[in-house]
């Protein structure tokens, strides 16, 4: 049986997905080794509105990138940095699944999350010269939300990809159009 959560509470909680994906900029990546054993790695991340998905520039001799070609399912964890003081079992995160592609390069898409990746960082325009580091995108299908102590929640791709599109929006309120609509698990 899936609850519905009322209206208030699907738009707060999805105004804290889209702040975690907007001032986070760095997520841990779990791939898969070739024997199936689970690998961890820290990486920046972009947000691609048009297509809904997250950006990543790798090294094509990084563990993960030989992973993701082999086995594209990957799992991104964005949160909230722990605060002197604060719970660390309360502290904000998302944990996302999706599939991996290595974008083409010079194709539309390429470009697009190129372009992305270069707004949130510009000073990493002369590693996209190198010519070992792809564009790699994730497209999001769904993902597990922790808003707090008690506050969890399964987010549907479709809600996934409306929070990256609000996130790499300009900064401000967020103001969840069409809220009534979101898919809470």
């Amino acid at each position: 049986m899936v609850t519905v959560a009322p209206t208030e509470h699907r738009s707060r909680l999805l105004r804290g997905a889209v702040e975690l994906l907007r001032t986070q900029r760095v997520a841990a990546l779990a791939t898969l080794e070739a024997e199936g054993s689970p690998f961890i790695s820290m990486v920046p991340f972009a947000l691609e509105p048009g297509q809904g998905c997250l950006v990543l520039h790798v090294s094509a001799l990084a563990q993960h990138s030989g992973n993701m070609q082999r086995e594209p399912r990957v799992s991104l964890l964005v949160m909230q940095p722990e605060q002197a003081g604060q719970p660390v079992h309360a502290l904000p995160r998302l944990t996302l699944l999706g599939q991996a592609r290595l974008l083409e390069p010079g194709s539309e898409s390429w470009a697009r999350c190129r372009a992305a990746y270069l707004a949130r960082f510009p000073e990493a325009e002369p590693m996209t010269q190198l010519g070992d580091f792809r564009f790699v995108a994730i497209w999001p299908e769904g993902a597990r939300q922790i808003a707090g102590f008690g506050a969890a929640r399964s987010v549907d791709g479709a809600e996934l990809r409306a929070a990256i599109a609000l996130a790499a929006g300009p900064a401000g309120p967020v103001d969840p159009v069409g809220s009534d609509a979101l898919t809470p698990g």
